[in-house]
Order: C-alpha cells, then sequence, then structure tokens
C-alpha cells in the first residue's frame, strides 16, 4: 500500500525563509505561490547532506547523471523514453523558455499563448523579443482544451510559436494526446516551433497519465521543445535546475548552439536534488504525494460544496493548484484582494492569469488537509457584499 506524504506542521513551516512564507504576516494563510509544504523526498534529503558534507559546492560539471536519471523517469512514468544526448540543462524553466523563443522567433515575432495561463508567460515572451498572441482554451463546460481553430487561425496570419502548458496552470488540464498531435500538425505546417513547459507533468494524477508533447508524433519530435523539471514536484524551485529537451536533429543543433552560460547557471545542488528526484529510489515518495493530492483536491470540493456552493470549481488532472471561480459572489473581478484582506488567505490573483481570470483565484493545495479546511472557512465567512468591484 502506498504510504501518504503527510504536510509539515504550521509552526515548522513558518520557519521556512522562502517567498511563501515570507511575503505576508504571521496571521495569513499562503496558498498563492506554487510551493509546497512537504518534507523533500528522502533520496533528496541524502543527496544534499551528502554534497554539503563533502563541500560539493562548485559549478555544475560540463557532464552530470541529470539527463540519464530523466530519460529513466521518463520511461518508467510515461513510457516515454527521450535521448539524453538530447538535452542541455539551464537554471529553470523560464529561463529555458526564453532562450529557446530567442532562437525561434525574429524581435516582433507572434507568440500564442493558451490562456487562462502562468502569469510569467507574458513576460517570457517580451523577454525573448516576441509579442504575446492571446489564443484562450475551450471551455466546454466539464473540461478545459486547446482551441485548434484559434490557434490555426493565429498561425495562418503570421504567428511563429506556441508557448504550451503542459499540464496546464492554471486549470491543472493534461492535454489529450489527440491535441497534441494535432497542435505538432499545425504547428509543422506552417513552419512554427511548439515550446512545451512540461514542469507539472510528474503531478499528473494516474487516473488522467501525461502524454509528452515529444512523444505524441513524428511532427512534434520535428516541432517541439520541452522544458521539464523536478522542482514542482519536489519542491526545489529555489535549487534552480531545468532541463531543455529535443528529439531531431535540427532542435538537438539549437539548443546545443546555446552560450555555454546558459548551461553554466544550472545550480549544483539543483541537479544533485533533481537527478535523486527522478531516481527509481524518489518514486514511492512520488506516488504517496499524488495520492495526499489526490484527496487534498477531493476535499476542496467537498468543502466548496457545503460552505461556498456559488464556486464553481472543477478538480484539476494535475497539480495541487485549484482554479476556482467566485464571479457569482459578486467578489469583483478580483475577489483575492477581499480574501486576502478580511479572511486572511493569499490566493494567486485570477486576472493576472489573462482576461479570463477575472472573478477567479488560484488555490494552492499543496498543503496539509487542516490549513485548506481553515482558509476555504475563513473565506466562506466573508459577509456577502454587493456587487461591485472588491
Amino acid at each position: 500500500m502506498t504510504e501518504q506524504v503527510s504536510a509539515l506542521p504550521l509552526e515548522q513551516l513558518r520557519e521556512r525563509t522562502s517567498e511563501k512564507w515570507r511575503e505576508y504576516p504571521a496571521d495569513v494563510l499562503p496558498l498563492f505561490v506554487a510551493e509546497t509544504d512537504f518534507p523533500l523526498a528522502p533520496a533528496i534529503t541524502a543527496a544534499l547532506e551528502r554534497a554539503v558534507r563533502t563541500g560539493d559546492t562548485g559549478y555544475v560539471a560540463s557532464k552530470t547523471p541529470l539527463a540519464a536519471a530523466f530519460t529513466g523517469f521518463a520511461q518508467r512514468r510515461y513510457g516515454w523514453s527521450p535521448d539524453p544526448a538530447r538535452m542541455r540543462t539551464t537554471a529553470d524553466v523560464s529561463m529555458g523558455i526564453v532562450e529557446i523563443l530567442r532562437r525561434v522567433t525574429a524581435p516582433g515575432d507572434r507568440v500564442i499563448v493558451t490562456t487562462p495561463v502562468y502569469p510569467p508567460f507574458f513576460d517570457l515572451v517580451e523577454e525573448a523579443g516576441a509579442v504575446v498572441e492571446r489564443v484562450p482554451l475551450r471551455d466546454t463546460g466539464s473540461a478545459w482544451g486547446l482551441d485548434l481553430d484559434g490557434i490555426r487561425s493565429a498561425l495562418e496570419s503570421g504567428a511563429r510559436a506556441v508557448l504550451l502548458c503542459n499540464p496546464h496552470n492554471p486549470t491543472g488540464t493534461v492535454h489529450s494526446a489527440a491535441s497534441l498531435s494535432a497542435l505538432a500538425e499545425l504547428a509543422a505546417a506552417h513552419g512554427a516551433a511548439v515550446v512545451s513547459d512540461e514542469i507539472h507533468a510528474p503531478l499528473a494524477q494516474p487516473g488522467t497519465g501525461f502524454t509528452p508533447f515529444l512523444n505524441v508524433s513524428d511532427a512534434a519530435r520535428e516541432v517541439g521543445y520541452a522544458i521539464v523539471s523536478a522542482s514542482k514536484a519536489f519542491n526545489l524551485a529555489g535549487l534552480k535546475c531545468a532541463l531543455m529537451v529535443t528529439a531531431s536533429d535540427d532542435t538537438t543543433r539549437l539548443i546545443r548552439g546555446l552560450p555555454v552560460e546558459v548551461e553554466w547557471r544550472t545550480g549544483q545542488f539543483g541537479m544533485l536534488a533533481a537527478t535523486a528526484g527522478f531516481s527509481p529510489e524518489s518514486d514511492p515518495w512520488l506516488d504517496g504525494l499524488l495520492v495526499t493530492l489526490d484527496e487534498n483536491r477531493r476535499l476542496i470540493a467537498e468543502l466548496l460544496e457545503e460552505h461556498l456552493p456559488a464556486a464553481r470549481y472543477r478538480m484539476p488532472d494535475a497539480g495541487y493548484l485549484a482554479w476556482i471561480d467566485l464571479t457569482d459572489l459578486g467578489w469583483g473581478t478580483n475577489p483575492s484582494r477581499r480574501i486576502l484582506r478580511e479572511a486572511k488567505v493569499a490566493l494567486h490573483f485570477g486576472p493576472a492569469f489573462g482576461a479570463e481570470g477575472a472573478g477567479h483565484v488560484r488555490l494552492n493545495f499543496g498543503t496539509s488537509p487542516e490549513i485548506i479546511t481553515e482558509a476555504i472557512t475563513r473565506i466562506a465567512a466573508l459577509p456577502p457584499l454587493e456587487t461591485r468591484d472588491a
């Protein structure tokens, strides 16, 4: 039987010095930024302790075991066998996105993003010298998916790349193999690239599974770049490590042509921790975390139904982020402001994810059931407001 991973006690969490625990006063429950409240996987703790003990704190090596470790992880978890020789490391997924976009677009080119989406995407496209083209996800009423017709139209009018978020942040959607294959065909037909941010992939629930973009078709392998990291699943964002993964000669040539400094920005501790996280030794821990997150996403549904029935929530397929529509409460376009001010619960601002985020909040449930329950109880206790911008 899988042993669940339990969150650390609140008093211990408040000893942390990361963004989640230093942005707001101690009377605020922080459920905004994508950090989790769990102890590290034992293999990661052991790897970092060993590095500190031996003073292994220098520059990251030109040859590391990380790519091979990720290949093994992808084989076990996704049935995918990426070639370690076609990967390079960098500091984080955002840096990988920017460096690749700089080389697959020219200044002023348009890059498609599928809103509502991880807010830094807008800045990363601009940092690369390109222009954001928003093609919102389609909401069928029961699921979100790529608007392939909208993407086709944008590509026909000259967009040069698609910045894909899969699994999607904030909705937790795992895009289907069929939609990814169709996207790859569209990109290939229009000479466009697809840059796939797959940072939440290890957290896809077993019942849903995950399809890596580069494993979906020959067309995807020709047009695609995947950027992966252990940072979300294993809570390693501060250690700075990601992998840029390719699957064709042309795309591999592009990442090999990146300046060596792009790779040297990889954190040594990040590489060591990610290698341990992707190892078979960490699989039982990750399986236990997925059970915990499954229970938490279901708990949110139960709590909202009981205490805040006007809220609309669809359980995510992956990750630990709940995208909640509070429009019917009449708390304005950015209800997280009132929630922070009056309920002392910090959630991510919905409008930051794009216009489609008006009236929404994003809640991080990578924590204990007790904290989730307390947060939603506090929010539900807020008195009604007249409809206005809160």
